[in-house]
């Protein structure tokens, strides 16, 4: 068992460089873990080693001059401490809140995401969320598919999106692409973000209470910063209002997900539409009962097409890497805590 143990903490024996997995990314259950090949790196996949992760790190240390890392894997600074050949990580993800940045920053490491290649799909889960909540659509199909209509009569009416005033929590890749779909809607747009954006025509709130108060719905497409964490809470969802909706397609932290419960149960806010949760895959089970909440499992980036882009990007970073040429989507660290809008 021991000698079977050695073996299988031992790299691939060939002269390419190495990228180590410490967790294996969301694409590898869908499409198996030949998705990212290339001819030009190899892959060290410490999940499959049955040494302790520390042990792993130290064994390979000097191997490992590259990471491939998700949302669900945490690159820290201990982590990185301990790969002193380390120049890049590389994130499946348009969120980098997993990565130690400050610490990347210190070494000199690059960081690489995946650019704007999610931001249109992102933008249309948001909406079809918001359309979702707005005309019960999730809520009306089980009522049919429940026999209820025949023998209860007609499903309460929804309400309409046009014309609605939405205000977009970051004005990044994402909150941008999101009010573009809004427009075709006839929706008055406003918006919260680091700074006031001179070249868009929407109105600008430097206060998310503000911003709240002055919408029929908030759409959520900030990254998760340590400013961001809990930046949804009751105040913010009174200032909603009852009639208000929230929808979120960015990470599940930035709103207070208890108080944002309690306010769905006792109807102080019209509905959610949650695509994030704040102890994924663990979601609330009293959103379960609720019609008023319209639910998706963090997937709102997925499509076949985006992850097709995504393979290619991530590829060609790490080829970029190795040849010594620009990333295609390097993450600047120079305008830290970095935020999305």
């Amino acid at each position: 068992m021991a000698v079977a143990a050695e073996n299988q903490s031992q790299p691939p024996q060939n002269d390419l460089p190495y990228v180590l997995i410490l967790k294996p990314p969301a694409a590898f259950s869908i499409f198996g873990d030949h998705f990212f090949h290339s001819p030009k790196f190899q892959f060290l996949k410490a999940f499959e080693s049955p040494l302790p992760l520390s042990q792993f790190l130290l064994t390979h240390a000097q191997s490992v001059q590259a990471i491939l890392t998700s949302a669900s894997g945490s690159v820290t600074a201990d982590t990185i401490r301990l790969l002193p050949h380390l120049g890049l990580v590389v994130t499946t993800s348009q969120g980098i809140n997993h990565i130690d940045l400050s610490e990347c920053r210190r070494r000199g490491i690059a960081v690489a995401g995946a650019g704007t290649i999610f931001s249109t799909d992102c933008a249309d889960s948001a909406v079809g969320l918001l359309l979702d909540v707005l005309r019960k659509v999730s809520a009306a199909n089980r009522y049919v598919k429940q026999g209820l209509w025949s023998s209860q009569g007609n499903y309460p009416l929804g309400n309409k999106l046009g014309g609605k005033q939405v205000g977009i929590v970051g004005l990044g890749s994402i909150g941008t692409e999101v009010a573009k779909r809004l427009e075709a809607f006839r929706c008055s747009i406003s918006y919260n973000s680091r700074s006031k954006k001179p070249s868009v025509p929407y109105t600008f709130y430097p206060n998310v209470v503000e911003l709240a108060v002055n919408c029929d719905a908030l759409i959520i497409c900030c990254a998760l910063t340590d400013e961001t964490h809990h930046l949804i809470g009751k105040e913010v969802l009174s200032a909603l209002g009852k009639d208000g909706v929230i929808i979120n397609i960015a990470r599940g932290p930035i709103i207070d997900e208890k108080e944002l419960v309690q306010c769905l149960i006792k109807r102080e806010i019209r509905g959610a539409g949650l695509d994030v949760f704040e102890h994924e895959p663990d979601v609330p089970v009293e959103l379960l009962a609720l019609d008023n909440v319209v639910m998706s499992p963090h997937n709102a980036v997925c499509t076949t097409e985006s992850l097709e882009e995504l393979r290619k990007t991530v590829v060609r970073n790490f080829e970029a890497f190795f040849s010594n040429e620009p990333l295609l989507t390097p993450v600047p660290l120079d305008d830290l805590p970095h935020l999305s809008g």
